[in-house]
């Protein structure tokens, strides 16, 4: 059976729609993975622009790179 992609860029999507943009950093902070990421980036791009949403993909960017970086530690 086939995984199905993860329903999360979609989910952070709403509350970006909905207005509720500090929600939707919140969620972008612990972010699933790289591919979700870029997934919510992807769709992100559809939306007519605004200051909330440049802020948005400045917040985006940068948890693209510290997810994509390696990491500095073990967890023990």
């Amino acid at each position: 059976m086939a995984r199905n992609k993860s329903e999360w860029p979609a989910k952070v999507l709403a509350l970006v729609r909905g207005g509720n943009v500090n929600a939707a950093i919140a969620q972008i902070k612990v972010a699933p993975s790289v591919g979700d990421i870029t997934r919510l980036q992807a769709l992100l791009a559809q939306l007519p622009p605004s200051p909330a949403l440049a802020q948005l993909n400045k917040v985006v960017e940068e948890e693209c790179a510290l997810l994509a970086a390696p990491r500095l530690h073990r967890s023990p």
